[in-house]
């Protein structure tokens, strides 16, 4: 399903070939004000989403804060409901989120959301994935949304 295009930027991105923007147009929300540059691509059953950390990002040890970590997960349920799920992620809210943290992120690397879908019904969708830079796991994490009509 597509956004309306007066609020989303879902357009492949030149600066990333086989990449697509996972923006608000109003840069002044919580995407793009607190999470910046978001892009996402689909890799088979999969959908990857990532973010370019920037200092804004770190805590005090100089890692990429946990609320950054947790509120790319969040973000990702409903990207990964737009890009290989059926439902139209504008509406829809989060239910449930479960995160285990397992690494400090780098600020200084992508960090990337990849997940799946575990099942899809008609109100409700259920997600799986990990939080990695390259090779280097920074959290795991599964969640519900529940999807709404468009408005």
């Amino acid at each position: 399903m597509a956004f309306k295009d007066d609020v989303f930027d879902h357009q492949p991105d030149p600066d990333h070939p086989g990449w697509h923007n996972w923006n608000l147009k109003d840069s002044t929300l919580f995407n793009g004000a607190v999470m910046g540059k978001l892009i996402t691509r689909r890799e088979g059953k999969f959908c990857r989403l990532r973010m370019f950390p920037e200092r804004k990002h770190e805590n005090l040890q100089g890692i990429i804060h946990g609320g950054i970590t947790l509120s790319l997960i969040d973000v990702s349920l409903f990207t990964t409901m737009h890009v290989i799920g059926t439902g139209n992620a504008g509406p829809s809210v989060t239910l449930e989120l479960s995160t285990q943290f397992i690494g400090g992120g780098d600020p200084k690397r992508p960090l990337d959301a990849v997940t799946e879908i575990m099942r899809e019904t008609g109100k409700l969708v259920f997600v799986r994935g990990e939080v990695v830079q390259d090779e280097d796991r920074v959290a795991a994490f599964s969640g519900i949304i529940r999807k709404f009509p468009p408005r």
